[in-house]
């Protein structure tokens, strides 16, 4: 059916204007991303769309809360994580249902569930597949102390120019208000 193919997968928004998290709203991961999104990029909101994310229940809830983001439409990523556990832990991010959820959503969909080694069905459908709840967050930010210090290298290089070109019109000022006094010199 194409889930998994790549020419599906849609790019991260640069700078996204909220992120949604669906999750468990008491679990380690949720706890984990919250920190990686304060440390690198405090400035964008969050939105957590609580979920049971292992157990009979978690599958049903899962597609319930990327169902309950996209009728919403307050985010423009989302980010879907659980940490690591054993294979049935994580078996509900293997279930048909939640991979179809993931492939209709329009919001891209960062899988962030298990550690390094898991591998889901999930991450094969996300747009984007992060080793762990905390590099997905890693993914969906850009780091906020590399943008600070680029947007104060921009600031003193449009700093430099503007001198510049003040410098520039002083100086043409100046010639000309001296071709002036040389044109009429009883003026």
């Amino acid at each position: 059916e194409g889930l998994f193919d790549a020419d599906r997968k849609r790019p991260l928004p640069e700078i996204p204007r909220r992120i949604g998290i669906v999750t468990s709203p008491s679990g380690a991961a949720v706890r984990d991303i919250l920190h990686v999104l304060a440390r690198r990029f405090a400035a964008v909101p969050v939105i957590i769309y609580p979920t049971a994310v292992q157990g009979a229940a978690a599958t049903t809830e899962i597609v319930a809360a990327i169902e309950t983001a996209v009728a919403r439409a307050e985010c423009d990523v989302l980010i879907a994580a659980r940490g690591g556990g054993s294979l049935e832990d994580l078996w509900c991010f293997n279930d048909e249902r939640v991979a179809r959820a993931i492939a209709a959503c329009p919001i891209p969909v960062v899988s962030g569930v298990g550690h390094e080694v898991d591998v889901t069905i999930a991450d094969f459908v996300a747009d984007v597949r992060a080793p762990t709840p905390s590099a997905a967050a890693q993914l969906v930010v850009p780091d906020g102390r590399a943008w600070l210090t680029s947007l104060a290298q921009t600031k003193q290089q449009l700093l430099r120019a503007v001198q510049r070109a003040l410098r520039q019109q002083t100086d043409r000022l100046l010639n000309l208000d001296r071709r002036l006094a040389i044109s009429h010199p009883g003026a």
